[in-house]
């Protein structure tokens, strides 16, 4: 097995006032050479923005665009005519394909929100650009891996374009749990959301990434009560 850790002191990070964002990976101002991607996963953005603020109307195309909202409500408005607020326990999926212009904003007026953005290298370029959103249930996140997305229109959860399957857990002290790669020849990076997680001896804390391939499977145990965990497995060739 072969890993890669990144702490999450070590992001980048944007503060724009009504914006305070962290980045994995190479993303705006934000240049490290070797922290461009993991496989096809190019950006694992931790954002927090203001009450009444976001991102105004832009772009995107060929990309897989998943949102997950960690705290409060976001209002998203595109060019596809949907108009929708997610919130915790929800999960937004955009393949921008052919071209597709959108814009994300805190519902809320008086206080924060805050959410994960996440885009993965499609498969296939130039699809018809899509949208869906889904709610989880909590009780399907305690102490396992519950699928969020896959490859599959037919599967658990959202899905996209790429040969990509993420999971999401809840996490009592002392609980663990074993994950089997769905394609051996992908790899997996694992997002502690909340809490503390131990996997191989590793101890990874809040907002730390992992990156874990060449192994078919991999064991997570929690260190902490209230332990989140996102992970995400995705091809490592571009």
């Amino acid at each position: 097995m072969k890993t890669i850790y990144h702490e999450a002191e070590s992001r980048g990070h944007a503060n724009h006032d009504w914006l305070n964002s962290h980045h994995t990976f190479s993303f705006a101002n934000y240049f490290n050479p070797d922290r461009m991607n993991f496989g096809v996963l190019r950006v694992l953005n931790d954002d927090t923005i203001s009450g009444g603020t976001g991102f105004g109307t832009h772009p995107h195309d060929n990309m897989e665009i998943i949102s997950i909202p960690l705290e409060g409500n976001l209002e998203h408005k595109d060019s596809m005519g949907n108009t929708a607020i997610i919130k915790e326990g929800d999960i937004q999926v955009m393949s921008a394909g052919t071209g597709v212009f959108h814009s994300e904003y805190n519902a809320n007026k008086d206080k924060s929100g805050s959410f994960l953005q996440i885009w993965v290298f499609p498969n296939k370029k130039n699809v018809t650009p899509r949208y869906d959103q889904i709610t989880l249930k909590n009780q399907d996140l305690k102490n396992h891996f519950s699928q969020i997305l896959s490859p599959n229109p037919d599967d658990e959860g959202v899905w996209i374009h790429q040969n990509a399957w993420f999971h999401m857990g809840d996490f009592e002290n002392e609980k663990s749990a074993t994950y089997e790669l769905k394609d051996k020849t992908n790899g997996v990076y694992v997002f502690v959301i909340e809490g503390a997680a131990e996997i191989d001896g590793k101890t990874l804390n809040k907002r730390d990434g992992y990156g874990i391939y060449d192994t078919d499977s991999f064991n997570l145990k929690a260190i902490e009560n209230n332990t989140r965990v996102l992970l995400m497995e995705v091809p490592m060739n571009m």
